[in-house]
């Protein structure tokens, strides 16, 4: 047998050097040097293929390496093992953390946002819906399913008194039960033994707070006056009177009504506070925190009446007797009377 040359000896030597430093070379690439310039949100939905992913990676950042991330994601198998989520990548990633996340379901929390106008069980399902990966029919089946919320201490009647406007870091995947899980802490977060003893000193429970701060609610969105329009229906109900209350009327029609007439006011419901006296049978709206503070912290003595300022500023004229109260109902009406006039 010949000897092997040292000419050959050594070539195959380079080859196996070059080859294994080859091999740290990708490895490196892969696994420590970033391989992203800028930032891309992902939501990856259930049976989202790996392409679509990519496509949403690639229409948001600079990928330095393409065969970089398309090697890693072979080799971490993320088609057979990605999860749905909402995923972040932040500049200067590298394929291997990308590939690790969508398959460990390392979730960046998403801010489920409940705030205006929350009068209507189909459109706060659809405002959930639209911020998480829950779909909103699942959502309103959960706000008519009494044994659901028979867990929580509510039914189909109360139930907006369970949930809590305000900013909710949560998992995009979080289900139904854990986003009712979480306005539950809300709620119960609220209820501070402080707050327990206001509600005991205005002879209300916490759920008839919830009831008259939703028609708070439905008054008005300016917290400056919430006390004091709190403090009107407060001293009527007090003096046995009916609450007469125009947002519990439009709530009848399914707030179908631009305007409040007087045919309306005959509308036979137990929400109808001109027909029944005493709080109607759960809240017209989800009241905000203001709503409900402003029934625990009423103002405005013994204020029974309250009317639109004819400045239209979204304000209001308070008056403690009838006939102090059409005076200013009469002003409001000329002002009125004069902005249609100039149109």
């Amino acid at each position: 047998m010949k000897k092997v040359s040292t000419k050959v000896i050594i070539l195959v030597a380079l080859a196996l050097l070059v080859y294994e430093g080859t091999k740290v070379l990708l490895w490196l690439i892969d696994n420590k040097i970033p391989n992203f310039e800028g930032t891309a949100e992902l939501f990856v939905y259930p049976e989202m293929s790996v392409d679509e992913v990519l496509v949403q990676i690639d229409t948001q950042l600079v990928i330095k390496h393409q065969a970089s991330l398309e090697r890693t994601f072979k080799k971490k198998q993320v088609a057979e093992y990605m999860q749905p989520g909402h995923y972040v990548i932040e500049d200067g990633a590298t394929s291997v953390y990308v590939a690790r996340m969508l398959n460990n379901c390392w979730q960046t929390p998403v801010n489920l946002v409940l705030s205006g106008t929350l009068r209507k069980k189909n459109e706060i399902a659809r405002k959930i819906a639209g911020q998480m990966m829950v779909d909103s029919a699942s959502v309103i089946a959960a706000m008519r399913d009494q044994k659901f919320l028979s867990k929580y201490g509510f039914d189909t009647v109360n139930v907006f008194s369970l949930l809590m406007p305000d900013t909710y870091q949560m998992y995009w995947t979080a289900t139904v039960e854990e986003i009712f899980d979480r306005q539950k802490e809300a709620y119960d977060a609220f209820w501070t033994e402080d707050r327990l003893k206001k509600a005991k000193a205005q002879g209300l429970t916490q759920k008839e707070v919830s009831i008259l701060a939703s028609i708070v609610k439905g008054e008005t969105n300016y917290e400056p006056e919430m006390p004091k329009i709190a403090g009107v229906y407060l001293n009527r109900l007090r003096k046995g009177m009916k609450l007469q209350a125009d947002p519990t009327i439009a709530f009848c029609y399914d707030y179908n009504v631009n305007r409040i007439y007087r045919r309306n006011l005959s509308y036979d419901s137990p929400y109808n506070t001109y027909k029944y006296a005493g709080l109607p049978p759960g809240p017209i709206y989800v009241p905000t925190k203001a709503c409900l503070d402003a029934v625990l912290n009423p103002e405005g003595g013994k204020n029974l009446y309250f009317c639109a300022d004819p400045s239209f500023n979204g304000s209001h004229r308070f008056a403690a007797t009838y006939s102090e109260h059409l005076k200013n109902a009469r002003a409001f009406q000329r002002a009125l009377d004069q902005r249609k006039r100039a149109k």
